[in-house]
């Protein structure tokens, strides 16, 4: 299976996100420099993930971007599906139609093995995913000293 860029970035931000102090808030722009994204990219996945209850983005003088307390203690799984919708991995219904989709196993078999990709990321959280090694990684990205 393969995640859309979309939740790819949002996976991003929310890793660079978690390894923010709350005195040391990351903009939208520091993230998608730090992420190699273009800002554009980045600001509709942070509009995204604000609309989620994952991020909080405070304005003016202090403000910048920070996980909530929701963010941290998400399921991988669950941001994943969230962000990913219901699709299936294959089109059956799509224009043209399958033919085979009255008869056809494999549709089955791939929605069974979608489930059980979900189901492996169910228990992580936000917060497994910023464990080192790669806490220290994404600290070093966003230009802060690790001392």
């Amino acid at each position: 299976m393969r995640l859309t860029k979309f939740t790819d970035l949002a996976l991003r931000a929310v890793m660079r996100l978690a390894v923010s102090e709350q005195d040391d808030s990351a903009t939208t722009r520091e993230v998608a420099e730090a992420m190699a994204v273009p800002y554009a990219h980045m600001a509709k996945v942070v509009t995204r993930l604000q609309h989620l209850g994952v991020v909080e983005a405070r304005r003016g003088r202090g403000g910048g971007l920070a996980l909530t307390d929701v963010g941290r203690r998400a399921s991988v799984g669950w941001l994943v599906r969230t962000l990913e919708g219901e699709e299936e991995v294959v089109a059956c219904e799509g224009d043209p139609p399958c033919p085979l989709r009255a008869a056809c196993r494999l549709r089955g078999a791939l929605r069974s093995a979608q489930e059980a990709f979900y189901r492996t990321l169910d228990p992580l959280t936000v917060a497994d995913l910023v464990e080192s090694p790669t806490g220290p990684v994404l600290v070093s990205l966003s230009g802060r000293r690790t001392d």
